[in-house]
């Protein structure tokens, strides 16, 4: 299903958005938009749904293909579509990137050992950051029960945004094991980076 909002401003790509996607059970729906706005605008919206979302650009035009699955379900508190509008989202403020699942080069077990300070540090930061990504390996964080795991649900509790990028869960065959947080994309993790106040993260 093609939906052509090129043209539109917001709201009305998200509520075409919605229409169509109430018309499926599960499948793929392609969003053609022309502004940045409604691009992330739609974004935010199917992700809150529960559905998984791939952009790709040409010139101006922004293509998402938006995947819905039997058992998607609308976020809690997710918003209402009347409440997106042509404002772009402001900034993150701080953004951590964990992209390895162990810190610093050298002993991996020590790495691990290292790593879990510092996600466990973090909480104890002012201002916390708005948002954590993970990708590359650092996803398996997420995934495992560890000590580092109820770290990030604490952090979660404390309204700090956990991301993963979805490619990644799929490339280490994780999808069914995500302990914490939500799937993310390339494109949200660029734009998380791009408009944050300061991207920080361990090396």
């Amino acid at each position: 299903m093609l939906i052509d909002c090129k043209g539109l401003t917001c709201p009305d790509p998200v509520l075409r958005t919605r229409d169509a996607l109430a018309t499926l059970t599960e499948g793929v729906v392609e969003i053609l938009v022309d502004n940045e706005a409604s691009c992330v605008n739609v974004t935010r919206f199917v992700r809150s749904q529960g559905c998984q979302v791939q952009m790709s650009q040409q010139d101006t035009v922004y293509s998402l293909l938006v995947s819905k699955g039997g058992d998607a379900q609308p976020s809690p508190g997710a918003p209402e579509v009347n409440d997106f509008d042509c404002d772009i989202p402001a900034g993150f403020g701080i953004v951590y990137v964990i992209s390895a699942n162990t810190m610093g080069q050298g002993s991996d077990e020590l790495g691990w050992g290292l790593l879990q300070t510092y996600i466990q540090t973090i909480k104890e930061l002012s201002p916390l950051p708005s948002r954590i990504l993970f990708y590359n390996s650092g996803v398996l964080l997420t995934c495992r029960q560890s000590g580092i795991l109820k770290y990030l649900q604490e952090l979660e509790e404390m309204e700090v945004e956990i991301l993963s990028c979805g490619t990644c869960i799929d490339f280490f065959n994780k999808n069914d094991e995500v302990l914490v947080g939500s799937l993310t994309n390339m494109f949200e993790i660029m734009d998380s980076m791009a408009r944050a106040e300061k991207v920080l993260g361990p090396h």
